[in-house]
């Protein structure tokens, strides 16, 4: 057979470790074959019919075995401390003792000794022993084993049965006999390789809930808005008359900005005051000579009537009947109060009527309270000033001494109003109520042409006549936000 160094040779022993006599059970050896001289050169191994060649290990101490460690000496002259340590084996009764600390720590362990107990304390990952001096017992792993040769101390240091490093960290210890050594092999056990983590599978991506979309505000950018009004009209006509049938007021705004633009509109219809009769004859009638007697169908004397002034300072009767009154007016406004909508606006309001009243018209200004579209419940109210507005009357009756004379008239026109509006949820309809009206003041009737000549050749003098106009009441009606 070939020959092999002694460093494969050890190999070789690990490999056939099945085959191979060990002592790591502490079983007793041949201490004669132990103490025979060491032949030089080439010997064979009984054990395992291999053979190996010769290595030089010195001249070691009676008693004394050379250890090799893995592949390697461990010590080669046996008068020569390593470390401060004896880095051979012993036999003693049949047993080979090992140094635990040279051998332990050559493997990995941890070696701690306690004086006190005089216990020695060998640990790595997965094992530990502990072995006391003197005492025929050691505790692998937690579990008390029992030693045939105790633990003792050798040149200083402690030596124990190999049968303690091979159960406790799994050593190969092989005994050679025909060349007096001791082969150690320890391999440290290749970790179980951990197994990569089993990658947790990627969920599918969780798709956000589509949002349910947020409806966008409404904007709203004006209102229309119409209702019956339940009034009084105060005028020559009518004293006090409550309003009946066709009395409205409507509006409509739109909103741009700090800007917005209004019109306003209401209507009194009221039915003439009955203060006098049909006098039996209109004979000496200065002024006012009325066809209510001359024409077909006219009312007989004694019937009720309506006596008023007349405009170019005398008085006259009619039949009573039924009269309107309107007045609307356009706003262009301005916001100068954002938290109130506060509005200062100029205006051009016109007032008519059926009673043979000529159209007023004229310019004025003031503030006004806009409803906020977009609030349900709010509140609303304006005060406006036409301080001259003015109208002309041509007289018409031809029996009249002023007749075809032009007169001028002119008002202080003041108007108001202020409510409430309720929104029905998200609906764009509404409800709203309040109380509105004007108060109309005449401030002089002047004669603006003069056609009819009066006593001495000259224009009748101004009449002295003043009229006063009023408008009042409260209003319900519905509303359209846009």
């Amino acid at each position: 057979m070939r020959k092999l160094h002694v460093a494969a040779f050890a190999a070789a022993l690990f490999v056939a470790a099945g085959i191979a006599p060990s002592f790591a059970d502490g079983s007793a050896v041949n201490v004669a074959a132990v103490n025979a001289p060491i032949a030089s050169g080439t010997a064979t191994m009984a054990t395992s019919g291999m053979q190996i060649a010769a290595m030089d290990f010195g001249s070691p101490p009676s008693g004394e075995i050379p250890i090799l460690y893995n592949d390697h000496h461990v010590y080669a002259n046996p008068s020569r401390l390593k470390q401060n340590r004896t880095l051979a084996a012993i036999v003693k009764n049949g047993v080979i003792l090992v140094p635990l600390r040279s051998m332990f720590e050559q493997m990995g362990a941890t070696v701690t000794y306690d004086n006190a107990s005089k216990t020695v304390t060998a640990q790595k990952t997965g094992a530990s022993v502990q072995v006391t001096l003197g005492k025929s017992e050691a505790v692998i792993n937690g579990e008390s084993r029992p030693l045939d040769v105790p633990p003792e101390i050798y040149k200083g240091v402690l030596v124990v049965p190999v049968r303690v490093m091979s159960e406790a960290l799994g050593a190969y210890v092989q005994w050679v006999g025909d060349r007096r050594i001791t082969v150690v092999r320890y391999i440290p056990p290749t970790p179980v390789p951990t197994a990569p983590p089993t990658p947790v599978p990627t969920a599918p991506p969780t798709l956000a809930p589509t949002p349910t979309p947020t409806p966008k505000p409404i904007v709203h950018r004006g209102f229309i808005q119409a209702g019956l009004t339940d009034g009084k009209v105060y005028n020559e006509y009518a004293a006090g008359e409550k309003t009946v049938g066709s009395s409205y007021v409507a509006a409509g705004a739109y909103y741009a900005g700090d800007f917005a633009f209004k019109v306003d509109w209401r209507q009194d219809t009221y039915n003439t005051t009955v203060n006098g009769v049909v006098p039996q004859s209109v004979t000496g009638q200065p002024i006012c000579t009325p066809s209510l007697q001359s024409t077909p169908g006219a009312s007989p004397a004694g019937s009720p009537a309506t006596i008023f002034n007349t405009i170019d300072g005398g008085m006259c009767f009619v039949s009573p009947f039924r009269a309107r009154d309107a007045n609307i007016d356009a706003r262009a406004e301005y916001k100068i109060w954002k938290p109130a909508n506060l509005y200062i606006a100029g205006a051009y309001s016109q007032n008519t009527s059926t009673t043979g009243f000529p159209a007023l018209r004229g310019w004025g200004g003031g503030l006004e309270v806009l409803p906020k579209l977009d609030q349900q419940f709010t509140w609303y109210g304006s005060v406006f000033d036409f301080p001259s507005q003015t109208g002309k009357y041509q007289v018409t009756d031809p029996m009249s001494p002023n007749f075809d004379n032009v007169y001028r008239l002119q008002y202080n026109v003041i108007k108001y109003d202020v409510g409430l509006s309720y929104t029905f949820g998200e609906s764009p309809f509404y409800i709203y109520g309040g109380f509105g009206g004007d108060t109309q003041h005449g401030n002089s009737v002047t004669v603006d042409s003069c056609a009819g000549i009066g006593p001495g050749g000259t224009c009748p003098p101004t009449p002295p006549t003043s009229f006063n106009h009023t408008h009042s009441g409260p209003y319900l009606g519905l509303g359209l936000k846009f």
